[in-house]
Order: structure tokens, then sequence, then C-alpha cells
């Protein structure tokens, strides 16, 4: 399953309201490491089942970028039970980010 695209008109029913883990990968399509971290996140979508992956363009929804306060990306955002749990900027590999999901 490909990642799920988040907006504002979504985004409390498939991560706020979510029974699983949710990955947040905020990206634009202009910035280069997003570009690096992208397969990385569609080879997450389609291998894990015990949580969410899902992708925000901070340039189609300011709203959430600015929610989070997203100074600086890719910033990936992992949450449970609706709150953030971490919430860091940069690349990661795809193991750094199992252990964050705890998969």
């Amino acid at each position: 399953m490909a990642a799920l695209h988040i907006t504002k008109e979504n985004f409390d029913k498939e991560v706020l309201q979510s029974d699983k883990p949710v990955l947040l990968d905020f990206w634009a399509s202009w910035c280069g490491p997003c570009q690096m971290l992208m397969p990385v996140i569609e080879e997450l979508a389609e291998e894990v089942t015990s949580a969410k992956i899902c992708k925000i363009n901070v340039d189609e929804q300011e709203e959430l970028a600015a929610q989070f306060q997203i100074m600086s990306i890719p910033t990936l955002v992992v949450m449970k039970n609706g709150k953030v749990v971490f919430c860091e900027s940069g690349v990661k590999s795809k193991q750094e980010i199992l252990k964050l999901l705890n998969v």
C-alpha cells in the first residue's frame, strides 16, 4: 500500500483517531533530502502493517505544517493515540524509522 497522503480534511480521521502508531513525513517536491527519503517511506508503506505511513506536503498543507511548527524538512513525526511521541528533522534510515515505530 502506498503512503497515505494527509490533508487537513482527513487528518482527524487518519491520524488523530488512528488505533495504530502514525508516521508523518513532512516533505516538499523541491527538497533534495525529502527526495532521498521518499523511497524509504514508500518501502515502509508497502511493508509495515502495524503502523500508518503518511506523507504531508508542506506546500499544499500549510496549516498542518504550521500546527506542527515545521521549520525544516524532511521532518518525521510519530504519533500514538493522537499525541506526538517523536519529532525530528533530517533523513533517517529505514532501520531508524522502524525503531521509532517499535515494529
